[in-house]
């Protein structure tokens, strides 16, 4: 029997609907952080309370640049799950990209962007 080298049309179709489901749903928590980042959502009294913005100045400071790492990092996942959907057009998805062999379909469930099994993420990190 040949070894499988990719994933058939109907298993694509299980990754894309997967995909595209955390797409939306991270799409939706990016745009919620922005809109946070931006005080799109915001009643706050800023300027109209002075005795405890002094206080509170170093604390929004970290929670801003917080906000702001998890916004970049949000970019990147959307990012590369749109790439996996590319993938999928293409028929390449789910081949580990140094192997050449097929991820584990448990692995793209959970991490459905990966372009790497888990031994060849191993040893790429032993590098």
């Amino acid at each position: 029997m040949a070894k499988k080298t990719r994933y058939n049309d109907e298993e694509l179709e299980e990754f894309r609907s997967i995909i595209n489901e955390k797409l939306r749903t991270t799409r939706e928590d990016h745009a919620s952080t922005m809109r946070i980042l931006m005080n799109q959502d915001s009643n706050d009294v800023d300027d109209t309370s002075p005795t405890y913005k002094a206080l509170e100045e170093g604390s929004t400071t970290q929670s801003k640049e917080e906000l702001v790492q998890m916004a970049q990092r949000q970019q990147k996942f959307i990012q590369g799950l749109e790439a996996a959907l590319v993938r999928i057009e293409n028929k390449t998805y789910g081949i580990d990209r140094i192997t050449g062999e097929l991820i584990p379909k448990e692995r793209l469930r959970a991490v459905p962007h990966a372009t790497l099994s888990v031994a060849s993420k191993m040893q790429q990190k032993k590098k």
